[in-house]
C-alpha cells in the first residue's frame, strides 16, 4: 500500500458526487493529428501526447505503438489502477500486475477479406495478485475491479459511437 490513504482522498469526492451528481459528469477528449508520414499521428489527451503508428502488419514502420496497443494499454492501465484501488480500500497489502492481450486478423482492417471482422476478435485480461489475503477478499477484489474499471466496462457494454464528419 502507498503512503496515501485512498479512502480519505476519495471520501470528499464521493460526498460531493452524492450530493451534487452533476459534479461527477466529465468529458474526456483525445485528439489525433497527422504527422509528416500518413502512417503515424500524435494523440493529445490534454495531459500528455502519445505517438501512434499503423501496425507493421498494416504497412506501418513498426517502431511505435499501434492503436490496438493503445487500446490494450488503456485496458491494462485501468484494470491495474482499479485493482490497486480496490485492494487498498479493502486494506489488503498486495502486489497487483495486469496483462491485456488481444487477437485480431489483419485481413479485416486491410480489406483483404470482407468476411473477416475488423478489430479484436478476442481480448484477454490476466491479473496476478500477490499477497496473503483470504478467499472472501480475493472474490471482492475481482468483483469490484471488474465492476468499476471504466475501460473494462466500456468494452463489455459498448456505448453507441456517434460520428461527425466535416470536409473542408
Amino acid at each position: 500500500m502507498g503512503d496515501t490513504d485512498l479512502r480519505e482522498e476519495q471520501k470528499p469526492l464521493k460526498d460531493e458526487y452524492e450530493s451534487n451528481p452533476e459534479a461527477a459528469q466529465i468529458t474526456l477528449t483525445a485528439t489525433g493529428e497527422e504527422q509528416d508520414d500518413a502512417r503515424s499521428c500524435n494523440v493529445d489527451i490534454g495531459r500528455a501526447i502519445y505517438e501512434a503508428e499503423l501496425h507493421e502488419g498494416a504497412g506501418g514502420p513498426g517502431s511505435g505503438a499501434c492503436s490496438g496497443d493503445l487500446l490494450l494499454g488503456a485496458l491494462a492501465a485501468c484494470s491495474q489502477l482499479t485493482a490497486q484501488a480496490v485492494a487498498e480500500n479493502f486494506g489488503s497489502d498486495v502486489e497487483v500486475s495486469v496483462e491485456a492481450s488481444g487477437d485480431l486478423d489483419l485481413r479485416g482492417t486491410m480489406g483483404v477479406d470482407d468476411d473477416v471482422p475488423v478489430g479484436f476478435e478476442d481480448v484477454r485480461l490476466e491479473f496476478n495478485i500477490d499477497g496473503d489475503i483470504d478467499e472472501e477478499t480475493r472474490a471482492a477484489i475481482q468483483t469490484y475491479t471488474e465492476r468499476y474499471c471504466v475501460v473494462y466496462q466500456t468494452l463489455e457494454n459498448p456505448p453507441g459511437v456517434e460520428t461527425d464528419w466535416s470536409f473542408e
